[in-house]
């Protein structure tokens, strides 16, 4: 593979219309390997991560199954990330910045605004999940409270707007802080979850006696070894649609890796080693709630308030808040902040950027749509068509179109001479390659679903969605590096 050349010049005249402190490239990339592996723990140890790893049992697959989907899943995430990781790594500019050498100096706030746009959708879904065990915690303590949690208005109780605003609150101030004070909450977060996690799974075990745990979890109709084959690989789709978000997102934090060796070492003990130790938990623990509550509970938060402990309820919920709390700042919070901050560099600055997130996370009512596992397939499927194609295109523009060669200064000028000024600003190529690739993404999610249920087919087709990630990706890929060598325009930057 061809070596990443990068160009710099010092000190660059950079145009401030491009440029802020937050987007220019790092003067010092100082994080190490496990900075890394505790970025991955904040996302993988979420109440989001759990409550997906649990739905998969609702498809009809036997325990070894799931984990071996969410295994299988998070080594081609792992793969990924190493990909999307290494442009950023080596330029030291955010995700936002390094489009700009596919996309255009200008071109590159469209897959800015997209991905920011799924962040905010993103943010709102881990705030609502950590409210509710904010809410648990209430409840306990103060029983009085019960009587905000009834009637709702637009589908949440007060109580759960006044855990919602008291959590929002709390991720901006540390947001606030800036990337340092990130890296040190992100820092013990993900490791404090695993003492709960193991906690927990122990006491549900000791409870329970070994001997009465069944790892044959599986929900419905169980499935034969054929039958099962192709749920599975929809299954191992939709755990990397699940972090199709971080994953795209990477570049953002692989920037500050003191090397890619760091950045890549970081990943394989943050993702498939620590997903593997976090999926066994998982299964572990869901099932010891059978033999202990009669019943098959998915959810962390459900299982720390049936303990009905104060002790174990505080701590608990308070654990999942904080695991929460970490997965929204890294994934859903510094990510739109760059995005948004890359459109208006003077006027929109990396803190103004986040809020902007933020605020609209409240807006959609996140509550309202990610309640049961029809639901997270669904979304997971909708996001995965959104960001797939813009993974596809930046894959193919660094590794096969520029062979990782990237002039730094030039993406930060809009000098028409400039090598990624291309036409007007954007690059026509990748432009619509975007567009091969999210219409056909999209509508394997859309039309499937709406096909069934306006009854103009009795197939159902809707399991193409899990797939819709891939989908985009591939076409993406393909469209901008045909495009490409058709009318090459980043091969002759």
């Amino acid at each position: 593979m061809t070596e990443p050349t990068v160009s710099v010049t010092q000190p660059p005249a950079y145009d401030p219309r491009l440029t802020n402190e937050d987007l220019a490239p790092l003067r010092e990339q100082t994080w190490s390997s496990y900075n890394i592996v505790a970025f991955w723990m904040s996302d993988v140890h979420s109440v989001g991560g759990y409550v997906t790893a649990g739905s998969l049992f609702a498809l009809g697959l036997a325990s070894w199954q799931v984990l071996f989907a969410l295994l299988a899943g998070i080594v081609i995430v792992n793969v990924f990330c190493n990909l999307v990781a290494k442009p950023s790594q080596v330029t030291g500019v955010p995700y936002p910045v390094i489009n700009r050498a596919v996309f255009g100096v200008l071109g590159a706030n469209i897959p800015a605004i997209v991905r920011g746009a799924i962040a905010i959708a993103w943010y709102g879904v881990q705030t609502y999940l950590a409210s509710q065990s904010l809410i648990i915690v209430f409840l306990k303590f103060w029983p009085a409270t019960a009587a905000l949690n009834g009637p709702s208005f637009l589908g949440l109780s007060a109580l759960g707007y006044i855990c919602y605003a008291i959590l929002w609150v709390a991720q901006a101030a540390v947001f606030w802080r800036g990337m340092d004070a990130i890296r040190r909450f992100v820092d013990w977060a993900g490791p404090a979850v695993y003492v709960v996690m193991v906690a927990l799974a122990i006491y549900l075990v000791s409870k329970a006696g070994w001997e009465n745990i069944s790892l044959d979890l599986s929900q419905g109709d169980s499935l034969g070894f054929g039958e099962s084959i192709p749920v599975m690989l929809g299954a191992i789709a939709l755990v990397v649609s699940y972090f199709s978000g971080p994953m795209l997102n990477f570049g953002d934090f692989s920037r500050y890796g003191r090397s890619f060796r760091a950045v890549k070492q970081g990943n394989l003990l943050g993702l498939p080693v620590n997903f593997l130790f976090f999926s066994i938990l998982t299964v572990i623990t869901a099932s010891a709630t059978v033999p202990v509550f009669g019943e098959l509970i998915t959810d962390p938060i459900h299982t720390v308030q049936r303990i009905d402990t104060p002790f174990a309820i505080l701590l608990g919920g308070l654990t999942f808040v904080i695991a929460t709390v970490g997965i929204n700042i890294v994934a859903n919070f510094i990510s739109p902040a760059f995005d948004f901050s890359n459109v208006s560099p003077q006027r929109i600055s990396w803190r103004t950027g986040g809020m902007i997130a933020a605020v609209g996370s409240v807006l959609l009512t996140p509550w309202n749509w990610y309640g049961n596992p029809d639901a997270i397939h669904y979304t997971l499927g909708l996001l995965g068509a959104l960001i797939g194609p813009l993974f596809g295109i930046l894959i193919a523009g660094y590794y096969v179109c520029a062979r990782q060669r990237v002039a730094v200064d030039d993406l930060f000028t809009l000098d028409r001479s400039g090598r990624y000024w291309f036409s007007k600003g954007y690059n026509p190529n990748a432009i619509w390659a975007t567009v091969a690739s999210g219409v056909p993404a999209i509508a394997s999610v859309l039309v499937p679903k709406m096909l069934l249920d306006l009854g103009v087919t009795t197939a159902d087709l809707t399991w193409i969605a899990d797939y819709s990630w891939f989908i985009g990706c591939g076409l993406g890929f393909v469209a901008l590096v045909t495009l490409e060598r058709r009318v090459p325009r980043i091969a002759a930057a």
